[in-house]
C-alpha cells in the first residue's frame, strides 16, 4: 500500500528509514537467508557489547562490595567498633549467629541483626562518633 503525501509536506525520518529498508530488500536478491542474518548479527552486537559494558560497570563491583561485606561480618569479634546500616556507633559486646549486641553508651545495649553492621568504625568515623556523643551530653 503507498501512501501519496499532499504537494508541499516533506519526508519524514520514519519514511526515509522505510524506504532504505525497502531499497535493502529489492538490491539483496543473491542470497536472502546470509543477509537477513548478517543484518540481524549487527543489531545483536551492540546489544551484547551494552550488556558486557553493564555487567563490569555495575554488576561486578557490586558483587566484589558485597563479598567483602560478607568477609567482614563473618570476621566480626567481641570488642570491635562498629557502625550500623542507620548509623549507630558502639562497640560489639555481645555476638551470636545473627544478632550483634552493641553497646552504645555505659550500660546501654541495643541488639541489631548482623546483617545491619555496614562496617567497623574508621579514624575518621569514629571521631564523628565521639564528637556527636558529646554534643548529646
Amino acid at each position: 500500500m503507498v501512501r501519496h503525501r499532499p504537494a508541499g509536506e516533506e519526508a519524514t525520518a520514519l519514511d526515509s528509514i522505510l524506504f532504505s529498508l525497502l531499497a535493502q530488500e529489492q538490491g539483496g536478491q543473491g542470497a536472502p537467508g546470509a543477509a537477513g542474518c548478517q543484518g540481524m548479527m549487527s543489531m545483536l552486537f551492540p546489544i551484547l557489547l551494552m550488556f558486557v559494558i553493564i555487567f563490569f560497570l555495575i554488576i561486578r563491583p557490586q558483587q566484589k562490595q558485597q563479598r567483602q561485606h560478607q568477609e567482614m561480618l563473618k570476621a566480626l569479634k567481641k570488642g570491635d567498633k562498629v557502625i550500623t546500616a542507620s548509623g549507630i556507633f558502639g562497640t560489639i559486646a555481645n555476638l551470636n549467629d545473627n544478632v550483634v549486641t552493641l553497646e552504645v553508651a555505659k550500660n546501654v545495649h541495643l541488639r541489631v541483626l548482623r546483617a545491619q553492621v555496614a562496617g567497623l568504625q574508621s579514624g575518621a568515623l569514629e571521631k564523628a562518633g565521639e564528637e556527636a556523643a558529646a554534643e548529646g551530653k
